[in-house]
């Protein structure tokens, strides 16, 4: 398979969270994000459009489901990096939440590319 259009905006979209948190580490804040919880909250929502993007009309098979549970384990960190936003914890659950989103995206490009392969056996 190849990379398509929305592999494309949702790796965009995962860079509008990224450039912003690297100059967040850098800073201590960005322009309307300043603090752990609104960073977090832009990754949650950045990052939950940025699979509904990529993930459209994907096959809903044993892969699916996997890629769907990493990505809804992602968004549970997220949650929490946002309920907890103003414990001593923050920044590690944020910085947690932020490689979580990358770590799905990675999946899924590499799915999209057809690097990954299911060789399970018929039942």
């Amino acid at each position: 398979m190849r990379l398509k259009a929305r592999d494309l905006v949702a790796t965009l979209l995962v860079a509008a969270v990224m450039v912003p948190y690297v100059g967040y580490l850098l800073n201590g804040e960005m322009p309307f994000l300043k603090d752990p919880r609104g960073m977090s909250a832009l990754g949650l929502l950045l990052g939950a459009v940025a699979f509904w993007v990529i993930r459209g009309s994907n096959d809903r098979g044993r892969i699916g489901r996997m890629e769907a549970g990493v990505a809804m384990l992602s968004a549970v960190l997220g949650i929490v990096a946002v309920g907890l936003a103003e414990t001593a914890a923050a920044e590690v659950l944020l910085a947690v939440f932020m490689g979580s989103i990358l770590v799905v995206l990675a999946i899924e490009l590499i799915d999209h590319a057809g690097l990954l392969h299911h060789s399970g056996h018929p039942a």
